[in-house]
């Protein structure tokens, strides 16, 4: 069973920082390509970005190319998702997911419950 948990979201003013980190098992970790997911009301769930099971290959929306930065903690079985410069438009909730697939872009199998990033301007 694949199980996902988020942590790190909150209220930053525009052009601060936020990281979110996704906890998943070992398993888990080694055996899925994992990524980064967003919803903001009224608005469809959108790719943000996404990380290989193996090696470092990374994909990005291109509306945080340049500030969000995905990464694994290979120590702690984490996939981390470092935003900076925030803008107001980041504000979503953000949800962790995983796939055999790559790349991460539609419909990932295994879903986060979501943790709330709110950008104020």
């Amino acid at each position: 069973q694949v199980q996902l948990a988020e942590s790190g979201g909150g209220l930053v003013q525009a052009g601060g920082s936020l990281r979110l980190s996704c906890a998943a098992s070992e398993r888990t970790f080694s055996s899925y390509n994992m990524g980064w997911f967003r919803q903001a009301p009224g608005k469809e769930r959108e790719f943000v970005a996404g990380i290989m099971k193996i090696g470092i290959n990374t994909m990005y929306a291109d509306s945080v190319k340049g500030r969000f930065t995905i990464f694994r903690d290979r120590a702690a079985n984490t996939v981390n998702l470092q935003m900076s410069s925030l803008k107001p438009e980041d504000t979503a909730v953000y949800y962790c997911a995983a796939d055999s697939r790559w790349p991460l872009r539609s419909g990932p199998p295994y879903w986060g419950q979501g943790t709330q990033v709110t950008v104020s301007s």
